[in-house]
């Protein structure tokens, strides 16, 4: 079933207002407070409007580069070195609604449409997992053919595809607000996170965006994971696509989404993604965004995210060219997606017009082996852990162990034991060293106890052909 009708019963409580007022009170933001409120971020606690919006008015280099070491260290803190590794999977680019920035829009005549059978869903899967990928975020575009049962098919079909060691661990969904109803199907079948990208929080763009289609509807969309939760998916991903309005009322808007869940479930959203318009085919306006972001600002961006929000992951995707994905990786990133293809069908065939199915197009077209090689001799400690997963450690219980900083303790082994399977079953020889050189250096580096030692031995199982041991 397909909404377009805002529902009067429910207001918006993204207070824009507010926000512009807040921005507007906290220009030329004194230094000493801009240092207060990266202390109170440091000691993990959540920051409040006021101070996201103080930090959005910083201009000076100086200053700013408090900020990204503020983030750097809130980062490494409760982060880690780990970065865990995803990829999209796109089951079908039929699309109702005509977004205007969107390749998937209903207008666009030169998009090959086309959705995957599960046959093909099946080569789909097989050809990531002989890359080496343990997780997945299959997208939908918005049509009546893509509805919960099917997706719960596609769900179930991924899930039970195994190819040797090759097998998917989690599947995380990216597709149009459900019913409570429907949420619940979902759900049945073992999904991780629901993600919805509200795309802008201004009400008067978001209409002038979305003209036609379900996707019309501001508030059926902005309420689409309360829905979600209610139904019992409690790990939930927000995001805006930044270039559709100004950057900085955009952050706020991700903090008011935060704030909401924040009072009215008990917990945050899991993850948070910032994806900068790129070019689609036939589509203008992704050309020339009405509020194109810089690199500066995309760095500012990350950073103050970071602070924003210390126990949410933050989602960077191939959109961004591999000197940005480099660079603001370091500022708080905790996810990415590598070796991606956004064309449907592409995995499997090496389609060379995949693009004529694309949503946009990838500035970081390098494959997962040669992103994990480049990233562990960076010190970074690849992971494709989905432990919290299998341990219930989601929603209110994984903001338990995320705020006082478990999250390093638990996911840094899990995340050592899942960069060996890597290594063993699919690694190149050189990304094999590269990975082995980091895996020593985090257990040499981790305090001796029964923690360490545990892990030393599980450490001892994987290299003997025991697969998916976590803690």
């Amino acid at each position: 079933m397909f909404y377009v009708k805002d529902h009067s019963s429910q207001k918006s409580f993204i207070k824009e207002e507010k926000i512009f007022e807040l921005l507007e009170e906290t220009k030329a933001p004194d230094k000493t407070k801009v240092e207060e409120i990266i202390q109170k971020s440091l000691s993990k606690q959540r920051l409040d409007p006021q101070e996201v919006a103080t930090l959005l008015n910083v201009e000076d280099e100086e200053t700013m580069e408090k900020i990204f070491e503020g983030a750097r260290t809130l980062k490494q803190n409760i982060y880690g070195n780990r970065i865990v590794f995803f990829a999209p999977l796109y089951i079908g680019n039929k699309c109702i609604n005509n977004c205007t920035y969107c390749g998937f829009r209903s207008s666009n005549t030169e998009i090959y449409r086309n959705t995957l059978t599960f046959e093909q869903l099946e080569k789909e899967v097989k050809a990531l997992e002989d890359k080496g990928h343990k997780r997945l975020i299959l997208v939908y575009g918005e049509h009546p053919d893509y509805n919960a049962d099917f997706i719960t098919k596609t769900v179930e079909t991924v899930y039970k595809t195994k190819n040797k060691n090759g097998e998917i661990r989690r599947v995380n969904i990216n597709a149009a607000p459900q019913t409570i109803d429907d949420y619940k199907k979902i759900k049945e079948v073992g999904i991780g996170t629901f993600q919805i990208f509200q795309e802008t929080y201004n009400y008067d763009m978001y209409k002038k965006m979305h003209p036609k289609g379900p996707k019309s509807s501001y508030i059926w969309r902005l309420y689409g994971l309360d829905r979600a939760i209610k139904a019992g998916i409690d790990d939930v991903g927000i995001g805006a696509l930044f270039g559709l309005y100004d950057y900085k009322f955009e952050v706020m808007g991700l903090l008011y989404h935060t704030i909401h869940f924040e009072e009215r479930f008990g917990f945050g959203p899991h993850t948070i993604s910032f994806p900068r318009i790129e070019p689609a085919l036939n589509t203008p306006i992704s050309e020339q965004p009405p509020y194109l972001v810089n690199y500066n600002e995309f760095k500012k961006i990350v950073a103050i995210l970071r602070l924003a929000v210390p126990y949410t992951g933050l989602i960077l995707t191939a959109r961004e060219p591999v000197a940005i994905r480099n660079e603001v990786l370091q500022l708080g990133v905790s996810q990415i997606d590598a070796g991606s293809n956004i064309g449907v069908g592409a995995y499997s065939t090496e389609d060379k017009e995949a693009y004529k199915k694309s949503q946009f197009t990838l500035g970081d077209q390098r494959s997962l082996d040669s992103v994990i090689n480049e990233l562990s001799k960076e010190g970074y400690l690849p992971s494709f852990c989905t432990a919290c997963y299998r341990m219930g450690r989601t929603g209110e219980h994984f903001m338990e162990f995320s705020i006082p900083g478990f999250v390093k303790r638990f996911c840094t082994p899990n995340a050592i034991l899942t960069s060996l399977e890597y290594a063993l079953d699919y690694a190149p020889e050189q990304t094999r060293h590269s990975i082995e050189n980091r895996i020593n250096e985090e257990v040499e580096n981790m305090k001796d106890g029964i923690l360490k030692q545990k892990l030393i031995e599980k450490i001892k199982l994987v290299k003997t052909g025991k697969r998916d041991v976590y803690f």
